[in-house]
C-alpha cells in the first residue's frame, strides 16, 4: 500500500514552478508510505509517490515507467492486485516482458495494454493514475469496492489528486473551506460522508468502481462508473449457492495472503475474523510457518461489560477457543482510557474529519502495537454488509422504518446546531434527499417481493454508506501507523454474487449471516461458527465517560473554541448531565453518549488543527 497524489495542467510552466507545494504533498503521505519516496515532473504532470512495500521490495519503486507503441506512461498506485499471476501470463503471452515481480509493473503494462478497460480485468483493492506524455490524458480509477481512497480537486487549468483530503490541502490551491452543505454533511451525516463527497470545498471522492479521464489540454474531466452492483435472476439452488460461497470466501482468503512481508491477522473471536484466521492458518501452516493474530480489548471490561442487543456477550471466551484450535502465535492488546483520550485527535488527522470517535481511536492504537509485527493484516470488514449482518437487516420494525436504519436520529442532531449555521438548508430534507437518491440508484429486477426489493434496498444502502464509513476508519487509522490492512470479504465477485442470493437463503435457520456459517462449515469450531454477532469490542469502563466528559466541559470553558461556534453550549451541557443513559445512539450500534461526547471533541479538534474556513 501507498500513497500517491500529484497535479496535470496546461500550462508546463504552472506544473513545473509548484515543487514545493509537491514536497508538501508528499509529506501527507509519510504515514501511508514510509519505505520509499518517489517524484515524477516533467511537461504538464507531476506524479508524487510514498511507498510501504509489500511485494518486490526492490523492483517497485514508484513512479514507474513504461514506453509501448509510441506512448510514454507513467503510474502512480495505492493497492494490491491479487490476480497479479493471470495477468502477467496473459500479458506475457501478448508480448510484454516484466523486469520484476510487482503487482504495479503489471498495472501498467495492462493500461498499455487495453487502456481503460484494464480495470474490468483487475481483482484488487486500487486507486492509482497513470500520465500518458503525448495524448496529455491522466486516467484515475478506484477499485470496486472502494477500499483505497483516492480523491480530487479541479481548478481553473489543472486537476490535483491524492490518496487523502490533507494531501490536497496541502496545495495552496485547495484552501480548507467547508460551505454549508459540506458542514451539514459532518453534523448531520458524519462519519459517514455522502458518495463521491471530500466535505472541502471542491474536493470530491471518486466513486468505488469509478474511472476518470483528464484531458490537459481541454482542461476536461470525465466520469465514467465501471461496476455496481445489479440485480439479477440468482441461478443456484440453497446447496450450489452454499458451495459457490464457499469457494469464493476460500479464495478471496487465499489469494491476499501473498506478501514478502510479514502478514497477521485480526482475530475477535466472531465469525469473521475466526474465519480469515482459520483459512490464513492453515496455509501457514502447510508452509512451515505460524501466523500472529491480534485481538484487541479494554482494561476492566470484564468488570464493568454488561450484555445488550447489539453487544450478547464478551470476546475473551471465543478468542480463547480460537487460540486452542489454531496453530497462531495471538497477542492480546489492551488498552486503558489514557490510550484512547489522545488518540482521539490522532484519529482526526488520521481521517482528516471527525470520525467514529474512540471506535476510530482505538483501532489507530491498536494498528500501532501490530506494525512492529506485520506490514501486513487481514480484517474481516464487509462481510456484514454483503451476508446481512446488521440488526436492521433481520428487524422488521428497523429494517422497514423509513430512512438510514443506523442514523435515524436527525431531529437529535439538529437540536445541538445553532440556529443559521446551515444557511437555508433543513436537516430532515438533507438527510432525507440522499437517502431517496440511493434508493433511486439501487437495482431491483421487475417482480421481486416487496421482501426482495427492500433487501436489495437495505444491501445498496449499507455497501454505499456505512461500509464506506468502516472502510475509511479501517484504511486511515491503520495506514496512519504504515500497516496495509486487506479486508477479503470486499472481494467484488462475493458482493456480486451475493446481491441477488434470496433472502431466505442468507437467513438460512433465521441466523444472521446463516448462509455464510453453513458455507464454511468445517472451518471453525462449531461454537464459533454460529456464534451470535458482536460488534467491534468498545470500552465499558466509566473512567473513559468521565475523561471524555472532563474534555468536553474544558471546550465549554474556552469562548474561543471553534465548536461553540456552530454548536449550542446548552445542548452539549445537557448531553455531559445525561450520563451513560441517552438512549439515542449517535450513529450505528456504538457510538453511544461516551462515544457522542468524544465526536464532539473530534468536531473542536477538525476545525481548529484544519484551520477550517466555514463560507
Amino acid at each position: 500500500m501507498c500513497g500517491i497524489a500529484g497535479q496535470i495542467g496546461r500550462d508546463p510552466r504552472a506544473i513545473q514552478g509548484r515543487y514545493a507545494a509537491y514536497c508538501a504533498m508528499q509529506r501527507t503521505l509519510a504515514r501511508r508510505g514510509p519505505d520509499q519516496r518517489g517524484m515524477y515532473i516533467s511537461g504538464r504532470a507531476a506524479l508524487i509517490h510514498a511507498r510501504l512495500a509489500v511485494v518486490d521490495l526492490e523492483n517497485g519503486c514508484q513512479p514507474m515507467q513504461l514506453d509501448w507503441q509510441g506512448e510514454s506512461y507513467t503510474v502512480v498506485y495505492n493497492g494490491e492486485l491479487y490476480n497479479t499471476p493471470e495477468l502477467r501470463a496473459l500479458l506475457e503471452r501478448r508480448g510484454h516482458t516484466f523486469t520484476g515481480r510487482s503487482d504495479t509493473e503489471v498495472l501498467l503494462h495492462a493500461y498499455a495494454e487495453w487502456g481503460i478497460s484494464c480495470v474490468e480485468r483487475f481483482n484488487g483493492i486500487f486507486a492509482f493514475a497513470v500520465w500518458a506524455a503525448r495524448a496529455g490524458t491522466l486516467f484515475l480509477a478506484r477499485d470496486r469496492c472502494g477500499v483505497k481512497p483516492l480523491f480530487y480537486a479541479l481548478t481553473d487549468d489543472s486537476l490535483l489528486f491524492g490518496s487523502e483530503i490533507k494531501t490536497l490541502l496541502a496545495h495552496p490551491a485547495v484552501p480548507p473551506r467547508v460551505d454549508a452543505r459540506g458542514l451539514a454533511e459532518v453534523l448531520l451525516l458524519g462519519p459517514g460522508r455522502a458518495p463521491g463527497s471530500g466535505v472541502f470545498q471542491n474536493v470530491h471522492e471518486l466513486l468505488p468502481g469509478q474511472y476518470a479521464l483528464y484531458e490537459a489540454d481541454e482542461g476536461r474531466l470525465l466520469l465514467h462508473r465501471y461496476w455496481q452492483l445489479v440485480d439479477h435472476e440468482h441461478p443456484d439452488d440453497f446447496p450450489a449457492t452454499v458451495r459457490r460461497v464457499r469457494d469464493l470466501v476460500m479464495d478471496a482468503i487465499q489469494r491476499q495472503l501473498v506478501s514478502d512481508v510479514p502478514v497477521a491477522a485480526f482475530l475477535s473471536g466472531g465469525l469473521d475474523s475466526s474465519l480469515i484466521s482459520a483459512v490464513a492458518d492453515a496455509d501457514f501452516t502447510a508452509r512451515g510457518q505460524t501466523l500472529q493474530t491480534f485481538s484487541v480489548g479494554y482494561k476492566d471490561n470484564k468488570r464493568y461489560f454488561h450484555a445488550t442487543r447489539f453487544q450478547p456477550g464478551a470476546d475473551a471466551p471465543f478468542i480463547r477457543r480460537m487460540n486452542e484450535f489454531l496453530h497462531a502465535e495471538h497477542h492480546w492488546v489492551t488498552l486503558d482510557t489514557p490510550d484512547l483520550v489522545p488518540a482521539l485527535y490522532e484519529a482526526v488527522e488520521a481521517r482528516d474529519l471527525p470520525g467514529m470517535a474512540d471506535v476510530d481511536a482505538s483501532l489507530l492504537v491498536f494498528c500501532r502495537v501490530i506494525k512492529p509485527h506485520a506490514t501486513v493484516a487481514l480484517s474481516g470488514e464487509c462481510a456484514d454488509e454483503i451476508f446481512g449482518g446488521y440488526p436492521w437487516y433481520r428487524d422488521p420494525t428497523i429494517r422497514e422504518k423509513y430512512g438510514f436504519p443506523w442514523a435515524q436520529s436527525t431531529a437529535y442532531r439538529a437540536g445541538f446546531i445553532r440556529p443559521g449555521v446551515l444557511g437555508g438548508i433543513e436537516p430532515e430534507a438533507f438527510v432525507d434527499s440522499w437517502y431517496r437518491r440511493t434508493l433511486e440508484q439501487t437495482s431491483v429486477r421487475p417482480g421481486l417481493s416487496s421482501l426482495e426489493r427492500r433487501m436489495r434496498q437495505m444491501m445498496n444502502l449499507n455497501f454505499t454508506w456505512f461500509m464506506q464509513t468502516l472502510l475509511d476508519r479501517k484504511d486511515r487509522m491503520s495506514m496512519y501507523s504504515g500497516l496495509e490492512v486487506r479486508v477479503p470479504f470486499c472481494d467484488h465477485r462475493i458482493a456480486e454474487y451475493l446481491y441477488s442470493v434470496p433472502w431466505d437463503y442468507k437467513d438460512y435457520q433465521g441466523k444472521e449471516k446463516g448462509l455464510l456459517r453453513e458455507a464454511m462449515q468445517g472451518v471453525l469450531p462449531q461454537e464459533v461458527l454460529w456464534r451470535k454477532k458482536s460488534p467491534y469490542p468498545k470500552t465499558w469502563n466509566p473512567a473513559y465517560l468521565e475523561a471524555v466528559s472532563e474534555e468536553l466541559k474544558k471546550v465549554l470553558a474556552d469562548p474561543a473554541a471553534p465548536l461553540l461556534g456552530i454548536i449550542r453550549a446548552d445542548a452539549l451541557e445537557t448531553l455531559l448531565a445525561s450520563g451513560a443513559d441517552n438512549p439515542v445512539p449517535w450513529y450505528g450500534q456504538l457510538m453511544t453518549t461516551p462515544q457522542t461526547i468524544a465526536w464532539f471533541l473530534q468536531l473542536n479538534h477538525w476545525l481548529q488543527a484544519y484551520k477550517v474556513e466555514l463560507v
